[in-house]
């Protein structure tokens, strides 16, 4: 494979992701709307940065000409989004993404990689939750997202490899920085309030360092057909309680910021019961895959990063937050 789209390619994962692709020889093509706009990504002459809506049919068509590789990231995200208005979340969510595969396949593109998400298996108690756990999703992001993999696999063949990954949330530095994901969140608090504010606690929240899992899925794309064609995998790392992340990053703030210590953690009740154990088992076993990094790593990342200076206003500004960006733009 020589050239690479990535939709969503302007985001927080894509602004880690695209530079691993470029390192790596690729060609890549970003087709993104640009909600956030595209600083974070490196200047490259390898590297073509398109504003497209992947509900514009005839523009993305144009844009995977001569595409050897997709991967698809672009939606509205995360589970947040129900605050959203419905329509606008199944439009870019699903209504557009069978749509988006088939025009793919068309054009010739011979490997297709879904990012889905681990949070479309809701509440389980059991385990281990695998590949094969039904999914029960609570928000219309992980419900919209689970809908979309079987739609996938129905293009799968010979000559278009089809593969869903189910990463767990994602944390750590990006040059297009979000503020509104677990770890990021507690970081950002205990660095800037020295107060840490859990919502229940008990929940279990598998979590995954943003560089480990853009090098996944460079590795994809890599990967021989016969051992990735028509698989979904589960990508995730360490499982712990709420609770526990806010003592690892309490921890690992005060030892970067020992000035602020002592870090307060407080516990308030939460609506979100979103909880799962999920297993890598398969995708270790299968590929030899496993994460190199720690959450610890993801936060003494972000607490170098807030040392560097590279953020501003991080409890105010709302650009940070990817759903108050998307109402504040009044995206239809």
């Amino acid at each position: 494979m020589k050239k690479v789209l990535v939709t969503g390619g302007a985001g927080y994962k894509g602004c880690v992701l695209v530079p691993k692709l470029l390192d790596a020889g690729y060609d890549v093509a970003v087709y993104d709307l640009m909600l956030f706009g595209s600083a974070g990504l490196p200047k490259h002459p390898r590297l073509i940065v398109i504003k497209g809506d992947i509900r514009d049919a005839a523009a993305y068509a144009a844009a995977v000409r001569g595409v050897d590789g997709v991967i698809h990231m672009a939606c509205i995200s995360n589970d947040p989004s129900f605050e959203l208005d419905e329509g606008l979340s199944r439009t870019i969510n699903f209504d557009c993404f069978e749509p988006l595969v088939i025009a793919s396949k068309k054009a010739g593109v011979r490997r297709f990689i879904y990012i889905s998400s681990s949070s479309v298996y809701g509440v389980s108690d059991a385990p281990e939750v695998t590949e094969h756990h039904p999914l029960v999703p609570l928000t219309l992001y992980n419900k919209y997202k689970g809908m979309c993999e079987p739609l996938l696999f129905k293009h799968q063949s010979p000559d278009f490899t089809c593969i869903t990954l189910r990463p767990a949330t994602v944390c750590g530095y990006s040059p297009r920085m979000r503020f509104d994901l677990t770890i990021n969140i507690l970081t950002n608090h205990a660095v800037n309030r020295r107060l840490i504010t859990v919502f229940g606690g008990t929940q279990k929240r598998p979590n995954i360092h943003v560089d480990d899992v853009t090098e996944l899925y460079v590795k994809m794309l890599e990967y021989p057909t016969n051992l990735v064609a028509g698989e979904t995998f589960n990508v995730g790392y360490e499982n712990f309680t709420v609770s526990q992340l806010a003592e690892f990053v309490r921890t690992v703030v005060e030892q970067e910021f020992p000035e602020k210590a002592p870090i307060q953690i407080t516990t308030t009740p939460s609506n979100d019961n979103r909880s799962y154990h999920v297993s890598s088992r398969k995708i270790f076993e299968k590929l030899g895959w496993k994460p190199k990094r720690t959450i610890e790593d993801a936060v003494r990342g972000l607490c170098q990063a807030f040392k560097d200076g590279r953020f501003k206003d991080t409890m105010s500004d709302e650009s940070f937050v990817n759903v108050k960006v998307i109402k504040k733009l009044g995206l239809k």
